[in-house]
């Protein structure tokens, strides 16, 4: 056994860890139906005005707005229209003076019209198929229900710029510039490797003393959730060799996380190997559950040691990983969903650790979830988790407890 000799705060933790990420200076094209959630890597600039013509914003008439003055109910303006124009196609006639062209919404403004008049503001003057004649019932200003060229977006406007995340309004903006893909940074790729002999995937049958991988996989969920996208590699046993092994499969990808071998037991390895390859920046937080936890660089690459046990491999990877997946992405990190309620339980911490606290929200309070490091229902179970401060060793029931959630 080689027990901890001291652990840092998480504050000097996160202070390690935000100054060795660094955003992901990668750029690559995508389809821009794929576009969503991504982050930009250039600007738009429109190379045409949008809409590129001037169009009716309704359907009804266009019209001059001149021939519909003092048009009332009682005293409408008689016009002759002169043509239909529906989308897709351009109109043939210029509207003159007395006249009108019957126009679908989105269909191009025929010359010499400067507004339309909803249908609903106009009556057809003659009983007989054919006729022609219209009568407006209200007069029209320059410019009433039409969309101008250019109206949203006009030629040579930057439409957005690098660094912006693409959502539906934008990635809708960048396709009415007809454009069909775009450069965006390039997601993290997150090397997830699980280490231990008793580490065994899911599908096979468990030997005597083996138990299944589960960090394997609610890492990758955290990872994708947060904009990376995981590569996870076969559990390395343990071993100095094996683990050089799987280290120097992970070493073409962004960031490497392992899970389990970063305690303080003689099998305890991914430390020796960090070490061998790389520099260790620290080992040991004063956190609860998450303690043994290892942080450094390898090739030049982040790395993570996270504990084994389920509960305190997610936890970290919430508390630690998820910043630095949001940095390496570009991603602004997303706003904090909290709610304030009593406790409705009496809770103990350990003094000197800063504890994260899985709760569960029922009957207006804050149940107690947490079971063991090792229980994933401590998460799975939870909706949130409350923190603990180090110097705080009883949280009576009904405390008003701050409760972060998942």
């Amino acid at each position: 056994m080689r027990p901890f000799t001291s652990t840092i705060t998480l504050t000097e933790a996160r202070a390690i860890i935000d100054s060795a990420a660094t955003p992901l200076d990668r750029v690559e094209p995508v389809a821009l139906i794929a576009a969503s959630g991504r982050v930009l890597a250039e600007r738009i600039v429109a190379t045409a005005d949008v809409p590129p013509f001037s169009r009716a914003a309704m359907d009804g008439y266009a019209v001059r707005s001149a021939d519909t003055a003092g048009a009332t109910i009682g005293s409408p303006r008689t016009l002759r229209c002169i043509e239909q124009v529906f989308t897709g196609q351009m109109p043939s006639q210029t509207v003159g003076p007395g006249e009108c062209a019957e126009v679908a919404t989105g269909a191009p403004m025929p010359p010499g019209a400067d507004a339309v008049v909803m249908v609903e503001e106009s009556s057809k003057a003659g009983a007989g198929v054919g006729d022609t004649d219209v009568r407006i019932h209200a007069a029209a200003r320059e410019g009433q229900n039409i969309g101008r060229q250019g109206a949203d977006i006009a030629r040579g406007q930057e439409v957005l710029t690098p660094g912006t995340r693409l959502n539906a309004s934008r990635v809708g903006a960048i396709a009415a510039l007809g454009h069909t893909t775009v450069r965006v940074y390039a997601k993290p790729r997150v090397a997830i490797l699980s280490t231990g002999n008793e580490i065994v995937d899911p599908g096979h049958p468990l030997q005597p003393g083996q138990i299944y991988d589960i960090n394997s996989f609610t890492l990758a969920s955290v990872v994708t959730e947060h904009g990376g996208v995981p590569v996870i590699y076969r559990t390395a046993a343990d071993t100095i060799a094996d683990l050089s092994r799987a280290v120097n499969s992970c070493s073409e990808q962004d960031l490497l996380v392992f899970s389990g071998g970063s305690s303080v037991g003689e099998r305890d390895l991914v430390l020796d190997v960090m070490q061998a390859k790389g520099e260790v920046l620290f080992h040991g937080i004063a956190v609860k559950p998450g303690k043994p936890t290892a942080f450094g660089r390898i090739g030049g690459k982040i790395a993570f040691g996270m504990p084994g046990y389920p509960t305190s491999c997610l936890s970290n990877a919430y508390i630690l990983l998820v910043p630095v997946l949001h940095r390496m992405a570009r991603l602004q990190a997303p706003p904090t969903r909290s709610v304030s309620l009593p406790l409705g339980a009496r809770v103990t911490s350990v003094a000197g650790r800063h504890q994260f606290y899985s709760v569960t929200i029922a009957d207006g309070r804050a149940m107690p979830a947490f079971k063991s490091s090792g229980d994933i229902t401590s998460m799975s179970r939870a909706d949130g988790y409350i923190e603990i401060e180090t110097d705080t060793t009883v949280v009576d029931a009904g405390t008003l407890v701050h409760v972060t959630l998942f």
